[in-house]
């Protein structure tokens, strides 16, 4: 079996979170290549656009998860980051990237959300004149917390931190590489509380932002908890 925790500034101190079966979605890099055709922009009709493709086609890959995925099983989000195009402000250019990522929580929709990304990109692109591929890098699985696992170490998490700070939570579509560990073993991933208190009632800056901060006290239960399920699963 394998344990591990994550720090949550969004959780108070003191307090544990953990959520059975998909906990954290599954992360795939997409990246999208526009080929159209370079030409003057004061006469487009001379050439193919691709950042008008680009466009078409982001707007397109939205309606898969507004009309398509079932997101009253779990939840699934597809986002561009980065758009790469264009020399001057008069010229429309040969070739746009797109940059992004895929977040499902799914086995079943990953796989559909994918394979509709993949036609609706060729048919988007040829559909106003120009190409374009898609690519899918996998860097996370789905954190899937094993089910007996979790029954059995749950009282362990209860008494370290109290029953009343050990709280059921929703999935999240960050993901986490903890999730390679748990496709070979038996896995229990929870977020431990570190929000500091003068926080609360402002509400907690994100994970990855400037403003980022979290009580290390709160860390202290971390250790006592990992250390104790760790025991725990051991002697039993």
């Amino acid at each position: 079996a394998i344990f591990g925790l994550h720090i949550n500034a969004g959780t108070p101190v003191g307090t544990l979170k953990y959520k059975k079966g998909g906990i954290m979605a599954s992360v795939e890099r997409f990246v999208i290549d526009v080929k159209g055709k370079q030409t003057h922009g004061s006469q487009p009709w001379s050439g193919v656009d691709p950042i008008l493709i680009s466009a078409k086609i982001i707007d397109g890959l939205q309606t898969i998860i507004s009309r398509e995925a079932k997101l009253t099983n779990e939840a699934a989000v597809i986002t561009v980051g980065k758009i790469t195009a264009g020399t001057r402000f008069n010229i429309i250019p040969e070739t746009a990237q797109l940059i992004g990522t895929v977040r499902t929580l799914d086995a079943e929709m990953r796989s559909m959300i994918e394979r509709r990304m993949r036609e609706m990109t060729a048919t988007i692109a040829k559909a106003y004149g120009g190409e374009a591929t898609i690519s899918f890098r996998n860097q996370t699985s789905i954190t899937y917390n094993d089910p007996d696992l979790l029954d059995k170490m749950l009282p362990t998490l209860q008494r370290v931190a109290g029953s009343e700070n050990v709280k059921t939570m929703k999935a999240t579509t960050g993901g986490e590489d903890f999730s390679y560990f748990q496709e070979v073993v038996p896995g229990l991933y929870f977020f431990l509380g570190g929000l500091t208190p003068n926080q609360e009632s402002k509400g907690a800056f994100p994970h990855h932002t400037p403003d980022f901060m979290i009580d290390e006290s709160g860390m202290l239960l971390g250790v006592k908890t990992l250390t104790n399920i760790t025991f725990d699963y051991l002697n039993n």
